[in-house]
């Protein structure tokens, strides 16, 4: 049992994956824009190889320093854990960088030291991406062992611009004493302390570290990178309290959030949200300018650039008729829109497309719900509706558990059935909005049949949206030019 206990704590079940099916492709899209997984291998003070993958935008922007964020995985986790850290910051202009830390994933080493030899894994990171020159500001986010590897390299860094830490513990001692209670292992106190002090001795021949040393209460009063925890209620595995106690103590500007779920589950939306939001205002990443692109793409004014010094009374008044035009079709309001002055032209014009395309699918819901042809979804097989409906790490089998001793095999398989069973609900709720098209169609269908036939106006072809704003740029155009003359 002793020796049992010292493999969970030293030796938990190691990820063995091939990256290139468990993590992001080397090349992929993600909200329209290109990025690359840079792959790379570092060698640590112990001479271990530490196999590690970057995100980046491709091609990388030149002259810009973008701000980059390390994910840290739990005991039991791998690089495939930040997966879902990098679709949530890359569109924000913030890389990921990941890595197996040494005795983890396909990296070297034996054992793994919950945070004290990791501490020095992430320093060889930071070093790296420090002499990249690419970097602005780095930013750390880790979970359960890697929130302690954070913690415990924070506190010797402060030039790190903020950190994420999801169920830190306080003091590897304290829990695991409490981890004889929670798996019900009789023994007396005394002969418990006599048996972690023998514990304590063989990790530290085995893994060379003392489990005494490894205490984060230590370092958080002299800490005071902005930080965000967070805690999952029903972890048994770290209890909440040691977020709490590491949130008390620490000394800089700080904030913790509490969700529902335990160790391994996913975290609820809300706290990734509050991730990207945290990020954003700690790393402040640059943003890309690409909404006079959009402009030019959609309103073809030609050689008139907005912002020119051109008297823009007459563009409001256009705008204001078509955005009018345009909510009085969505809304069942009289009172005309009121457009603000206080924008600019260019910021008008982008509220434009949202409108027209509102009142397309408002048009294209009649059609559909009019139309007598089989939906087209409705022709595609099962394999095509997954692969359409979702489209995050979770189809690459995520690993999803940052600790081996958050669960037994028995649960790590229902957790495996849950999620299946899960997964075919999120299908059925893809599936409903399709199958009340279809019952309202078929009751169109039989009133229709009753009432006298109406022709059907042929569909609008998908391309018509796109017409109507280029002739809007036109008419923009046409109007600018004629007040230009006249002055």
């Amino acid at each position: 049992m002793i020796h049992q206990f010292i493999n969970f704590v030293i030796r938990p079940p190691r990820a063995e994956y091939n990256p290139d099916q468990y993590l992001w492709e080397k090349d992929f899209t993600l909200a329209g824009r290109a990025y690359k997984r840079q792959d790379l291998e570092l060698t640590n003070a112990r001479g271990h190889t530490l196999r590690c993958s970057h995100y980046l935008p491709s091609p990388f922007p030149e002259d810009v320093s973008l701000p980059c964020v390390i994910y840290c995985h739990g005991n039991s986790g791998c690089r495939a854990d930040a997966n879902e850290a990098a679709v949530m910051l890359l569109p924000s202009n913030i890389t990921v960088f990941t890595l197996d830390f040494s005795g983890s994933g396909v990296s070297d080493g034996d054992y793994v030291s919950l945070g004290w030899h990791e501490r020095d894994d992430l320093k060889i990171v930071v070093s790296y991406l420090r002499s990249k020159k690419q970097n602005l500001r780095i930013g750390l986010w880790g979970r359960s062992m890697g929130a302690v590897t954070c913690l415990l390299y924070g506190a010797e860094d402060p030039s790190i611009a903020g950190m994420v830490l999801d169920s830190a513990f306080s003091s590897l001692y304290v829990l695991m004493m409490e981890l004889v209670d929670v798996y019900k292992i009789r023994l007396p106190k005394f002969t418990v302390k006599m048996a972690v002090q023998y514990m304590r001795r063989i990790i530290e021949k085995k893994a060379k570290f003392d489990i005494m040393d490894l205490n984060c209460l230590q370092v958080a009063p002299k800490t005071f990178i902005p930080a965000l925890f967070g805690h999952a209620k029903d972890d048994k595995f770290i209890q909440t309290h040691h977020s709490d106690i590491i949130y008390k103590s620490y000394a800089g500007d700080k904030n913790i959030i509490h969700f529902d779920g335990d160790h391994n589950s996913s975290r609820p939306q809300f706290y990734y949200d509050s991730v990207s939001i945290f990020f954003y205002n700690v790393l402040h990443p640059p943003q890309t300018s690409c909404h006079s692109c959009k402009l030019e793409k959609y309103y073809d004014l030609g050689d008139l650039k907005i912002g020119a010094g051109l008297d823009e009374g007459l563009l409001y008044e256009i705008i204001t008729g078509v955005h009018s035009a345009g909510t009085n079709v969505a809304s069942s309001s009289s009172v005309p829109p009121a457009i603000s002055t206080t924008k600019c032209v260019g910021e008008l014009l982008s509220e434009i497309a949202p409108v027209t395309a509102a009142v397309d699918s408002v048009h294209d819901e009649a059609d559909t719900l009019n139309s007598h042809e089989p939906s087209y979804l409705e022709e595609q097989p099962n394999d095509e509706n997954v692969e359409c409906c979702s489209y995050t790490s979770s189809n690459r089998e995520s690993w999803g558990r940052c600790s081996s001793l958050g669960g037994s095999d028995e649960e790590s398989s229902a957790a495996c059935t849950a999620a299946d069973s899960s997964h075919q609900k999120n299908l059925k709720v893809f599936a409903m909005p399709l199958g009340c098209i279809q019952q309202k169609s078929s009751e169109l269908r039989k009133e229709e049949k009753k009432k006298k036939k109406v022709p059907i106006a042929p569909k609008k072809p998908k391309g018509e949206k796109f017409e109507k704003l280029e002739a809007l740029g036109k008419r923009l155009r046409l109007c600018i030019l004629k007040r230009v003359k006249k002055l």
